[in-house]
């Protein structure tokens, strides 16, 4: 049936493993569409035109109880999945050179891993040819049948272009026109934000110590989860007031807002735990992992019903968000942020909130003055 049908509701009945369910509802269908608003986790997704919901059997039931006969099932199909490429010897040597150069310019782990794993797909395709001789216009012909037959996202796309970029200037030292490749138009998404009365509850919701102290931190500090790894207990600058950040993004160390709260609670933690090195310390002692911090906040945003879209990265765009609300200094959010151009922390400009209660409608004092001038008393010619 065509989505066009004004009459009926589509489901897109999700692959086992997507997170959500996805519905079109028509315009017309304005009471069935309120309904849903009703339910707990339902999103608009505007550059689809489509609704969605939490993926699970519970609410797949409900909302066939709901509908009825009024919605329409339809299969999605899986996504085309890249193939995993086989490692060649000539592949598996130009990746340890790529390698090797990363390492020694100074490149973090996880950057290391990422291009060289995009690497290893541009390097099959081109395996016939010579790498060094590979043009532009071939590069981004690689870039078109990716997107073409796997759909790839566009952040897929730039890091394979930021991968390339790599070998060619860092591996190959080839001049810039060999991988000034063509991007896809930057999108203006506006970051995540939770309200404060979900971030309360969020950072909240753990029992343990250890994890409401990282929630805390997170949100309390605007910490991205990898510097939140990395604390040692030495950066806890408690009589100076403030949490250093050793190697951010971008090699850069910066000092960060350690508000009176957050110190009440790492205190707490820190009688309790004791960790000795790292600030949050593993089950062995050693670094505990982002994996576990993703698993912390998911629990929580879970128990506290908030915002599922949300990531723990969510905490940090709502700390920035809150601040700018507050009335900081935007150079003063940047500098806590560890952001090299105000340009970058300017986003949050965009995501404080417009309603009637931050900015009057002239239309208020359009009526407002017409009001006014009503409830003078007419002057009684003499």
């Amino acid at each position: 049936m065509e989505w066009k049908d004004k009459t009926h509701i589509i489901i897109y009945l999700p692959q086992a493993n997507a997170g959500r369910i996805k519905l079109r509802i028509p315009y017309e269908m304005a009471a069935e569409r309120e309904t849903f608003k009703a339910l707990n986790g339902t999103f608009y997704h505007f550059n689809q035109k489509l609704w969605s919901i939490v993926n699970t059997p519970v609410n797949l039931k409900h909302l066939e109880t709901l509908f009825g006969d009024k919605l329409v099932k339809q299969n999605t199909e899986a996504p085309t999945v890249i193939p995993k490429a086989n490692i060649t010897e000539g592949i598996q040597s130009e990746l340890d050179r790529n390698h090797q150069k990363m390492i020694l310019k100074g490149f973090s782990q996880a950057t290391i891993r990422n291009y060289q794993s995009n690497l290893i797909q541009f390097f099959q395709y081109f395996e016939s040819v010579a790498y060094r001789d590979i043009t532009k216009e071939q590069i981004e012909g690689f870039l078109y049948y990716l997107l073409r037959k796997y759909k790839i996202t566009e952040q897929k796309q730039n890091q394979l272009i930021n991968a390339i970029k790599c070998y060619y200037e860092h591996t190959l030292g080839l001049p810039r026109e060999y991988y000034n490749i063509t991007r896809p138009t930057k999108s203006k998404d506006l970051p995540d934000v939770l309200s404060k009365d979900e971030v309360l509850a969020i950072i909240n919701y753990p029992t343990n110590i250890k994890h409401k102290a990282i929630l805390h931190t997170l949100y309390g500090a605007g910490l991205r989860v990898g510097e939140v790894v990395r604390l040692r207990v030495a950066d806890v600058r408690s009589h100076d007031g403030y949490l250093f950040i050793k190697d951010s993004k971008g090699k850069k160390d910066r000092h960060t807002t350690l508000s009176p709260f957050l110190l009440k609670i790492l205190r707490e933690y820190y009688l309790e735990h004791k960790p000795s090195y790292w600030l949050f310390e593993g089950q062995d002692g050693g670094q505990y992992t982002s994996q576990s911090i993703q698993r912390i906040y998911r629990k929580a945003v879970k128990g506290t019903n908030s915002n599922p879209w949300s990531t723990p990265h969510t905490l940090r765009h709502s700390y920035a968000t809150h601040l700018m609300e507050q009335g900081v200094n935007i150079r003063y959010i940047q500098s806590s942020l560890g952001h090299s151009s105000t340009k970058t922390t300017e986003v949050y400009t965009r995501v404080v909130g417009i309603n009637n209660k931050t900015l009057k409608s002239p239309l208020d004092s359009l009526y407002e003055s017409a009001t006014f001038g009503k409830d003078q008393p007419k002057q009684t010619p003499t």
